[in-house]
């Protein structure tokens, strides 16, 4: 369905009713939807291909996420081995009562 024209029935993710509901096309542009009108709560918002945006949560997440990845990548590529002959000194096994073995 490559033609769409204004009034067409269209199924999309609806901010307000939080779920894909059917939608009324407002606008057109380059042949594609623009603007949307949910028919279950008639507001207007802008062509979402059926995709619900991302969770607040998830977007403090992915920042989070950025920020120790950018501070633990620096520190990493900032002191690389001279040798790779030389291995690291294996770290010390602890038991279960945090004595060393």
């Amino acid at each position: 369905m490559s033609d769409f024209r204004l009034g067409d029935v269209i199924d999309d993710h609806c901010i307000k009713c939080r779920r894909v509901t059917n939608h009324a096309i407002v606008s057109l542009v380059n042949s594609e939807p623009a603007k949307v009108r949910c028919r279950t709560c008639y507001h207007d918002h802008d062509f979402r291909h059926e995709q619900a945006p991302p969770s607040k949560k998830d977007l403090k997440k992915a920042e989070l996420f950025k920020e120790v990845l950018a501070a633990a990548v620096p520190a990493a590529a900032v002191d690389p081995p001279a040798d790779p002959e030389v291995a690291p000194k294996p770290a010390k096994k602890i038991t279960a009562r945090g004595k060393r073995a």
